[in-house]
């Protein structure tokens, strides 16, 4: 007997989203193994793991090194603080290029988690190529978009300013 398609937990949309998901997971499976090992060290000095389900991230709280904020590798998060539920300035505010408000240190990261998931192993390269951690980098400016609207996580394009 069929079962019914309103009983199903996963409409196939959200069951094809999920299969995306795998597929970055692996395809981006090299950078994560990079932020595994980083964290991995973080640990021999204080950083503590857990998962964030809402990210599809493992998070390191309190990693010892860095100048403070989080960085994202694959599905790896390194953060310097006891939570990424903390509110941060976007990358233009910083530059002085505008007066946003603050944004979700959080939601900033989960966009790059999504991004990984798209690029695999070229989005570092190509995150340099674009600027790097600057005001300039269009993943940068996507990562702060999607923090304060929910929305575009991809960069529009892949230009300057």
């Amino acid at each position: 007997m069929a079962a019914h398609p309103e009983r199903s937990r996963l409409s196939l949309p959200r069951l094809a989203l999920r299969l995306l998901q795998v597929l970055g997971a692996l395809w981006t499976l090299p950078n994560t193994l990079v932020g595994l090992l980083g964290g991995l060290a973080g640990m021999l000095s204080g950083a503590r793991p857990y998962w964030s389900g809402r990210d599809a991230a493992l998070v390191f709280r309190h990693y010892p090194w860095g100048p403070g904020g989080a960085i994202t590798l694959g599905n790896v998060i390194l953060h310097t603080g006891p939570t990424l539920d903390v509110p941060c300035r976007t990358y233009a505010h910083q530059a002085g290029w505008c007066t946003e408000p603050v944004i979700g240190l959080h939601d900033h990261e989960r966009a790059h988690v999504y991004q990984y998931l798209v690029l695999g192993p070229l989005y570092l390269p190509v995150y340099l190529l674009c600027g790097g951690v600057s005001a300039r980098n269009p993943f940068e400016r996507a990562a702060d978009v999607y923090a304060l609207s929910g929305q575009g996580w991809w960069p529009a394009k892949l230009s300057g300013r």
